[in-house]
């Protein structure tokens, strides 16, 4: 008896500029991929990310309190911010020492 064998895989067939095709290329092969599997990856991701953007958030009232009160609260410094922001940063580094 023949077994019906239900396609899981949806081909889909796009039309891209040389230009665009070099650079999927350049950035699968720096990735270890193929085109197929980068261009699969990052279409799913940005639709995630879309879905994500629309998705309704949903809580309780007292939940929705609690978070109303939090942001509309004063701010609380973070020590481990205030930290970050009074290092200097790399790329202001004087590097004269290193020339000597």
């Amino acid at each position: 008896m023949r077994r019906t064998v239900r396609h899981k895989d949806h081909p889909l067939s796009m039309r891209l500029p040389d230009a665009d095709i070099a650079i999927i290329d350049r950035a699968a092969t720096l990735r270890g991929r193929s085109r197929t599997d980068f261009v699969r990856e990052a279409a799913v991701r940005a639709a995630e990310d879309v879905l994500m953007e629309t998705a309704p958030i949903r809580m309780s009232a007292a939940g929705f309190k609690a978070f109303m009160a939090a942001v509309a609260g004063p701010a609380a410094p973070v020590p481990e911010m205030r930290k970050l922001f009074q290092r200097t940063a790399p790329w202001e580094a004087d590097d004269t020492k290193k020339r000597s």
